[in-house]
């Protein structure tokens, strides 16, 4: 891979898109939203405290399949030790940052590009647990009847854009590989919720999709001319991130180091239970065939939680330094986003072959 460096733009630095309304009415929701004695301020350099969360500790959650696979996996991971006061319906991270900043959100499971956005913006936030995924998580889908059979291809293509998501990143990386500049493609800049209609209508030639959004797409489109292309380029990180008011509370940090647990032996038993998987959660729930599920999870990422995060470090710096060359966000030092006292928690509760040493 070519340096960062590399992508560079006259584009003047720019902010997240708007959310939906739903997330909106979380900010207005903001004064409502629950207080805690503790301090505002956390101090990094303090120890954690351990043991169980105290009676009645409670965190509001986005975390769609953890959620999901606590669920499918039942009696096989030991129940959270602390009450779950909301599954918010936040998944991107422009929404996602618009609850934190509304308190109506304590933990989030995203990429790294939304902790680098917050940063960004000024919303003091961190990152408490780091999953790898070396794999590819995106695919570039077409507008029915619009060609790409290689990223050289990309060149003078409009492209569904969100620099505040990790689809943002993949595409930054892939220009950078394939060796086109950023103004010699047509950005539009959308919430990547957004993408699917965007692509259906004709507004943009190309998006990066995930599954199983993508597998739906082609199944209805492919026959009036749309394609996917694979991306090349790994979405490496996914993060579970807080807020540090979070922090500055003793049994909310208890609560979120439980969370990490599950979260990460949730990750482990889709794994090693994918036949079940795939069922309840790509069938019956995101209602794609049997077959395709199965093309899907032939993709998936074994779980990989690193014991070190440096390597996490390195590549978050690789993506800021792409958005600040292109005139996105304000260069830093991407240390300031990880919360090194977390680093061996998720890896501490899963088994050897999972953890990176």
């Amino acid at each position: 891979m070519t340096s960062p460096g590399s992508v560079r733009t006259s584009r003047p630095v720019t902010r997240m898109p708007v959310v939906a309304a739903s997330l909106v009415a979380l900010v207005l929701l903001a004064g409502c939203a629950s207080t805690s004695s503790a301090a505002t301020e956390h101090d990094a350099s303090e120890p954690l405290p351990t043991g169980a969360p105290a009676d009645g500790s409670s965190l509001r959650v986005a975390g769609r399949q953890t959620q999901l696979q606590l669920e499918a996996a039942g009696d096989a991971i030991d129940p959270l030790a602390f009450t779950v006061d909301e599954w918010v319906n936040a998944q991107a991270g422009p929404d996602v940052i618009q609850a934190f900043r509304a308190g109506a959100l304590d933990i989030a499971n995203n990429a790294i590009i939304p902790p680098i956005q917050a940063h960004d913006i000024g919303f003091d936030a961190s990152i408490v647990a780091v999953l790898e995924r070396p794999s590819p998580s995106y695919v570039f889908a077409t507008a029915p009847g619009v060609d790409l059979d290689s990223f050289e291809g990309l060149r003078g293509k409009k492209i569904a854009f969100s620099q505040g998501q990790s689809q943002g990143d993949t595409v930054l990386r892939t220009l950078q590989t394939a060796g086109i500049d950023v103004d010699e493609v047509d950005f539009v800049e959308l919430p990547s919720t957004q993408f699917l209609t965007a692509l259906q209508s004709g507004q943009v030639d190309v998006a990066p999709l995930g599954e199983p959004v993508v597998t739906k797409y082609i199944d209805q489109f492919g026959k009036d001319g749309a394609v996917a292309l694979p991306a090349e380029e790994p979405d490496l990180l996914s993060v579970l991130w807080v807020p540090n008011t979070v922090l500055a509370d003793a049994d909310k940090v208890l609560a979120v180091r439980d969370y990490i647990r599950a979260w990460a032996q949730g990750q482990v038993w889709a794994w090693e239970n994918a036949d079940a998987w795939k069922k309840f959660y790509f069938v019956d729930t995101e209602g794609v065939s049997a077959e395709d599920a199965d093309r899907i999870w032939a993709l998936a990422n074994k779980p990989s939680f690193p014991k070190n995060w440096d390597d996490a470090d390195a590549w978050a710096q690789s993506s800021a330094d792409l958005l600040s060359d292109g005139g996105y966000i304000e260069g830093f030092d991407t240390e300031v986003l990880f919360d090194r006292r977390f680093e061996g928690d998720a890896a501490a509760a899963v088994a050897d072959e999972y953890v990176k040493e």
